[in-house]
């Protein structure tokens, strides 16, 4: 059974066939006129459908469809009075030249016109002389030939261009397709990552105070609730990027540099206590600036929580001119996160992977002075703001 594609191309086939045959019938109609015929004969009536329906095989068969336009244009010549012939069968032939051209087919192609021409002017050592070709004839012929020729060719040459540019485009699409996919993937690792580590953190919290110390169990289910409620937001905010339809829609969530506080919060929730610090007058950044520098933060503070074992980190930022640097050190163990959490897209890596994007670095390993850094340097250019500009996180 034909899908949607194969009928269009067999309706555009059978459309050509169909304009050709017109065009020969108007030419059978008019050749008629001119000498006194006044109806086709049956060899030009199967001449005629002959050559039409071989052109419905354009496509599978260029080469011997040319074959089948060649020899019914032949076979219609022989049959005139003149060396054309009756002008009946040569517009098929023009169809399947150009279409053997189109198919890459020109050693056939041009075959094929060497072979028209020659019957054209047969014998080609007579031109000019009485009662043969004329020169003039000649002539006109081979120009119209290697016109035919020529304009074949730039018919090829614009139509692979234009399947060019359409593979470009489509490839451009699925490039751009899956960094969209792969930044919504580091997206929901960064939101579930930290968010389950706080959420892990506490409850082992309540777990343990449940029965010696109520209100501090309660305050570690509260924490809980709140980050879990949050952790929901963003999910629910990436997985309606996946199903929008509109174009105009943001491609991941945009969290903010003014969100910082919450990512401290949540780490104080889980016992770390977080500074955060600032050099340089805040300013807008592009927003995929902005983002790839809370994502660094969320997932350096994330693997704080679950791998340093310290008690204390600090956020540092310094807006230059044309750049914004992160730092994020703690004072637990030097060397975390463990191996298994740095495969492509997920920790250390992930974080590298945003900076790269954005064509700034990133290095993590141990401090100067113990402990655990993270340190990024992303480009960024002086952005006009589109909304209000991010509040400057306070020291704490």
């Amino acid at each position: 059974m034909m899908n949607s594609s194969s009928i269009r191309r067999w309706a555009a086939d059978a459309a050509i066939a169909a304009a050709v045959a017109g065009a020969q019938v108007a030419a059978w109609v008019a050749a008629s006129a001119h000498h006194g015929q006044h109806r086709p004969v049956l060899a030009g009536n199967l001449l005629l459908v002959v050559g039409a329906a071989a052109l419905l095989f354009r496509r599978r068969y260029p080469v011997p469809v040319l074959a089948v336009a060649l020899a019914v244009a032949l076979a219609g010549a022989a049959a005139g009075s003149a060396p054309w012939g009756v002008p009946i069968a040569w517009f098929v032939l023009v169809a399947a030249f150009v279409n053997a051209v189109l198919f890459r087919k020109r050693v056939a192609a041009i075959a094929a016109l060497v072979a028209g021409y020659l019957f054209s002017v047969w014998p080609p050592w007579l031109i000019g002389t009485r009662g043969h070709t004329s020169a003039a004839f000649a002539l006109g012929l081979l120009a119209g030939l290697i016109t035919l020729l020529s304009a074949a060719e730039l018919i090829r040459a614009r139509r692979q261009r234009a399947v060019a540019v359409a593979q470009r485009q489509e490839e451009a699409a699925r490039r751009r397709a899956m960094q969209e996919r792969l930044a919504i993937a580091r997206d929901l690792h960064d939101v579930v990552a930290h968010n389950i580590s706080v959420i892990n953190v506490q409850a082992n919290t309540a777990l343990h105070l449940m029965d010696r110390q109520p209100e501090r169990a309660r305050a570690a289910l509260t924490a809980i609730h709140e980050v879990s409620r949050q952790a929901l937001g963003e999910l629910r905010s990436v997985l309606g990027v996946l199903r929008a339809d509109g174009t105009d829609l943001p491609l991941v969530p945009s969290p903010g540099l003014n969100r910082l506080g919450e990512l401290a919060a949540h780490a104080r929730a889980a016992g770390i206590t977080v500074r955060l610090e600032q050099d340089g007058t805040s300013r807008p950044v592009p927003a995929g600036v902005e983002t790839a520098a809370y994502r660094i933060v969320q997932e350096a503070l994330t693997n704080t929580v679950r791998h340093s074992g310290g008690s204390t980190a600090t956020v540092y930022l310094r807006y230059d001119a044309d750049a914004l640097t992160i730092a994020v050190e703690d004072d637990g163990r030097a060397v975390h996160p463990p191996r298994e959490v740095s495969r492509e897209g997920n920790g250390v890596a992930g974080m590298a992977e945003r900076a790269r994007a954005l064509g700034g670095t990133l290095d993590a390993g141990p401090g100067p002075g113990g402990g655990f850094r993270v340190l990024a340097r992303l480009p960024a250019p002086p952005a006009t703001p589109t909304s209000t500009p991010s509040p400057t996180p306070s020291p704490t």
